[in-house]
C-alpha cells in the first residue's frame, strides 16, 4: 500500500470521474477521499455507494467527506471532516469511524484533533499549489513541528507531488496527500 491519498475532485478530471477513480485504486493508495464539496448531500450519497464498491474491489479504503449522516447510514468506518464537524460530533458518532480525519492548520489544532479521537489528520498547505494560489504555504518547519507534536499519522497536503514526497516523510509525515495530479492525469 502506498504512502498517498487521493482527495477526490470530479471536475478536474479529463475523463470518466468513476473510470478515473478505478485506474487510482487499481495503485493502491493508501485511501480515498471523497471531497465532493459542491453536490448535495443526496447527490453526494449517490456518489459515495459507487465509489465505496470501487474501492472495496481494490482493497482500498474509501474516506467519506464531510457528511457524517451519509457515512453512517453507508456505514462506511472511514470518514474526513473540517474542523468545525469535528467538534461538533458526538463520542457516539466518533468511537463510529475506525478511521477519523480532520483537516488541520495549526499545532493547536492537531494537538486537539487527537485529544478529539481523530486516527489521523492532514496537514497543510505545505507547498504552494494552484488551490491556495497567493496564500504562502506552511512549510516543511510547520509539517515537522506538527509531527514532532501528535503521535497519529499525518499527511501531508499542499502541492505534494512524486518529486517531494521524499520531504514530507523526511519531516515525519506518514505521507501526502494528492489532488490535482491524480484527477488530471489521462
Amino acid at each position: 500500500m502506498s504512502d498517498i491519498l487521493c482527495v477526490t475532485n470530479r471536475k478536474l478530471c479529463k475523463k470518466n470521474f468513476l473510470v478515473r477513480i478505478e485506474e487510482i485504486a487499481r495503485t493502491s493508495p493508501k485511501g480515498i477521499i471523497l471531497r465532493e464539496k459542491d453536490l448535495s448531500e443526496e447527490e453526494y450519497k449517490k456518489l459515495a455507494v459507487d465509489v465505496m464498491n470501487i474501492c472495496r474491489r481494490y482493497g482500498v479504503p474509501c474516506i467519506l467527506h464531510s457528511f457524517v449522516r451519509t457515512a453512517l447510514e453507508l456505514e462506511s468506518g472511514a470518514i474526513h471532516v473540517p474542523f468545525p464537524v469535528l467538534i461538533s460530533m458526538t463520542e457516539a458518532e466518533k468511537k463510529a469511524f475506525p478511521i477519523l480525519g480532520v483537516s488541520c492548520h495549526s499545532v493547536e489544532e492537531a494537538g486537539k484533533a487527537k485529544e478529539l479521537g481523530c486516527t489521523y489528520i492532514i496537514a497543510g498547505h505545505i507547498f504552494e499549489t494552484d488551490c491556495k494560489k497567493g496564500v504562502p504555504p506552511r512549510g516543511l518547519e510547520f509539517l515537522k513541528e506538527v509531527c514532532d507534536t501528535i503521535d497519529i499519522p499525518v499527511y501531508a497536503i499542499g502541492g505534494i507531488t512524486m518529486d517531494n514526497i521524499a520531504l514530507v516523510k523526511n519531516a515525519g509525515a506518514a505521507g501526502g496527500c494528492m489532488m490535482s495530479g491524480l484527477m488530471r492525469q489521462r
